[in-house]
């Protein structure tokens, strides 16, 4: 039981990690693609 919610508990970081990668991908690539039309980002 002890193993399951150590599991539980570490799988959060890692899931948060990967979402916060995801939108810091997502904001590059957009602010990239902005900058090549010449327009602002918002």
């Amino acid at each position: 039981m002890t193993t399951l919610f150590a599991f539980y508990v570490l799988i959060w970081p890692a899931l948060t990690l990967g979402v916060l990668a995801l939108i810091i991908r997502a904001v590059i690539r957009d602010r990239r693609q902005a900058r090549v039309e010449s327009r602002e980002l918002v």
